[in-house]
């Protein structure tokens, strides 16, 4: 009798699952995986639609699952004098009550961070946060219609084009409000969640769980910021394990990130200037211990290498330069920018 619950609740875990990535086609993948007939797998899915977790349209064969809003919120809050854990206390709380200790704790995190970016940074009139919950995630929403994260923290740095902003965000340590900020809110959350995904104007930054930062140029303009936020009800994820992930041996401080490299490489550009190593270095010298991540890098030039390897490293001794994901190409490079003297430029 235990086998057989255990084995409907498995199924019925995975069907959730795979209605929540793509709701089409639900029966026959059900099929292949667990051998079942299509009655059976029938029966499961006509389960959970009795349940209310689910709901389908469509005929036999072409029939679409979707999961089921079990709880939602939405609402637009006036931004001078909004309190984020009034937000968190009156909208937030109440949709994730339940969900086990680690997962509440990591939403009350992150929505109290980004209401309060929204409502010290975006000089928005208003802002709107939205919740929903269906059987196997949360999202959550921060919209502002301010001038947009990109453009201040480009304005504010004096940076040449806002798509170096999503660099300076990967990196962490970025706030244009030091007296009041310690610049780690958005970076934590980014990497807290299982997605996180901010818009603003016509660039979106992306981080999933894999992890991987994406700098995606959007086709249309989106006014002000939107921060969402992914993640299961049932992640294992903790925010210590994240935050003890970045933080100095014994030390309670942020002091390791890992920089996607090839956000500094923009659309048909190749990574080879002195310059380009420059920016792509700004700030490293507030961490112990910087990662680069040459994923989606094919290649970089003798000199960019140089700077970062050499000129970088010899001038910053206190911080260790480490790189991963580099293809044989960029590996070369680096190891001779370690080893040899000499001005390439």
């Amino acid at each position: 009798m235990s086998g057989t619950m255990a084995d409907t609740a498995s199924i019925r875990r995975r069907a959730l699952a795979l209605i929540s990535e793509d709701g089409r086609g639900v029966a026959t993948r059900l099929t292949r995986e667990f051998g079942l007939t299509r009655q059976a797998v029938s029966k499961h899915l006509k389960a959970l639609g009795s349940e209310g977790l689910v709901e389908a349209e469509g005929s036999t064969r072409a029939r679409v699952y979707r999961l089921v809003p079990l709880a939602s919120g939405l609402r637009t809050y006036p931004r001078e004098g909004l309190a984020e854990d009034v937000v968190w206390r009156e909208l937030f709380a109440p949709v994730v009550s339940g969900l086990p200790e680690n997962v509440v704790d990591i939403w009350r995190y992150g929505v109290t961070e980004m209401v309060n970016n929204a409502v010290d940074h975006s000089g928005s009139p208003t802002v709107e946060v939205g919740v929903w919950r269906d059987a196997v995630k949360t999202l959550g929403m921060v919209r502002d219609s301010g001038e947009g994260i990109f453009l201040k923290i480009q304005r504010s740095f004096g940076l040449y084009d806002p798509r170096e902003s999503i660099l300076e965000l990967a990196k962490g340590k970025l706030t244009t409000d030091p007296a009041n900020h310690t610049g780690e809110g958005i970076f934590f959350a980014s990497r807290v969640f299982d997605s996180f995904l901010i818009r603003s104007g016509s660039l979106a930054f992306f981080h999933d769980k894999y992890p991987l930062d994406l700098l995606a140029d959007r086709p249309e303009g989106t006014s002000g910021t939107t921060v969402n936020m992914w993640l299961a009800n049932d992640s294992p994820r903790t925010l210590k394990s994240v935050f003890d992930e970045f933080a100095a041996p014994e030390e309670y401080t942020f002091a390791k990130t890992i920089v996607p490299v090839r956000l500094a490489q923009y659309e048909g550009e190749k990574l080879v200037s002195r310059s380009q190593a420059k920016r792509l270095s700004m700030r490293f010298e507030r961490f112990r211990h910087v990662i680069l991540d040459f994923a989606e890098v094919v290649e970089i030039g003798q000199a960019f290498a140089d700077e970062l390897f050499r000129v970088f490293a010899q001038a910053h001794p206190q911080v260790e330069l480490s790189a991963v994901n580099m293809t044989p190409e960029v590996e070369r490079m680096v190891q001779r920018a370690r080893i040899g003297p000499g001005d390439t430029a």
